[in-house]
């Protein structure tokens, strides 16, 4: 006889509705940030992402056949992995680096610990801290960036006077963070032109052009747009819950906002935490990694604090730490804290007299 565990706070509000359909519908919602990438970043996108999912798969299966237990790759949630993983990658990675990735994640950070349910940390971010560990050259350098991305940033520093000459190349060759970090450093450029150039970064055509996927980057950062259409269908479907993706995204907003400027506090225009929340892979890692339903937490004050704990550390690593981005590693370590956040934050029963 079969048993159905509630993962929730009371009360209990139950469903019919099974892991392998909450995964495939995390597949299909992704798949129009996919297709986007294939339009930008030409056909390429596609083949790395069936080479991590073919290889989340076939070590899932391998595994689970090495345990002696069921093989279950038909719910779905390697395919997921293995789609996230290959979505963390350039256009221009090698086709083992996927299946690199996956086989790490698979086994490392899910089978290891006894399969889905069981694992403590994501798997697919934990498959990309794996490969940006053991290949950063591979991982963060080398981006491709659509023609329409370098155009954009090529027209808007021309008018530019006493712009130091390395400048143009690190703005057409980076992805639009590594931008924003590259002016961040007095060595490269001073501060006043720092300050011209990230008006010049953070304004409209540039939000524009980040919201719609003209941009350089990863497979999964290329169209902000069509993420957020695919979390709307899974919110609608009830399989994320809005308290951790929106607590994440308001704290980076704020905090851009108060830290972000060149000149100090409160020195930011109002659409740099815009170009923010809409470059890099924060849309990505907050709805679609942060909102996993091991890895989160199972009370609603915990996921505000999850939420903010993700927000509070990406924003110190994209401001000051030795990355760009840091979505991935404020999840993962969010992820850590999960079981203390739950266990103070579980809700008083019914009745119970407070202490």
């Amino acid at each position: 006889m079969s048993q159905i565990y509630a993962v929730s706070a009371a009360p209990h509000i139950k469903q019919k509705i099974s892991v392998s359909s909450v995964m495939w519908q995390v597949a299909l919602a992704l798949t129009p940030a996919l297709l986007a990438a294939v339009v930008f970043f030409g056909i390429r996108s596609l083949e790395l992402t069936i080479y991590g999912i073919l290889a989340a798969v076939i070590t899932e299966a391998l595994f689970q056949k090495i345990r002696q237990v069921p093989i279950t790759v038909t719910d779905g949630s390697a395919v997921v992995t293995g789609m996230l993983i290959s979505f963390n990658l350039n256009v221009a990675s090698p086709w083992w680096l996927p299946v690199a990735g996956s086989v790490f994640a698979i086994t490392i950070g899910k089978q290891i610990f006894g399969g889905l349910g069981h694992n403590p940390m994501n798997p697919a971010l934990l498959g990309r801290a794996f490969l940006v560990a053991s290949w950063p050259t591979l991982t963060t350098a080398g981006w491709t960036a659509s023609a329409p991305f370098k155009n954009l940033f090529e027209g808007s520093i021309n008018g530019l006077k006493n712009l130091p000459s390395n400048i143009p190349d690190v703005i057409t060759s980076a992805t639009p963070l590594g931008v924003a970090k590259a002016l961040r450093d007095p060595a490269i450029i001073s501060r006043d032109m720092a300050e011209t150039v990230m008006n010049k970064l953070a304004d409209m055509d540039t939000i524009r052009h980040l919201f719609w996927g003209n941009i350089g980057g990863c497979i999964g950062e290329v169209s902000a747009g069509l993420l957020l259409l695919g979390a709307a269908y899974l919110a609608y479907k009830h399989i994320i819950e809005w308290r951790i993706p929106v607590s994440y995204i308001a704290t980076v907003f704020v905090l851009i906002y108060v830290f972000g400027g060149i000149n100090g506090l409160f020195s930011a225009s109002i659409l740099l935490p815009v170009f923010h929340i809409f470059a890099g892979g924060l849309i990505l890692g907050a709805f679609f990694m942060a909102t996993d339903m091991v890895t989160s937490p199972v009370t609603k004050r915990g996921r505000y604090i999850f939420g903010i704990g993700c927000g509070i550390i990406t924003v110190v690593i994209r401001l000051v730490g030795g990355y760009p981005e840091g979505v991935s590693y404020s999840i993962l370590l969010m992820n850590i804290a999960v079981p203390l956040i739950d266990k103070y934050t579980v809700p008083k029963p019914f009745g119970e007299v407070r202490s």
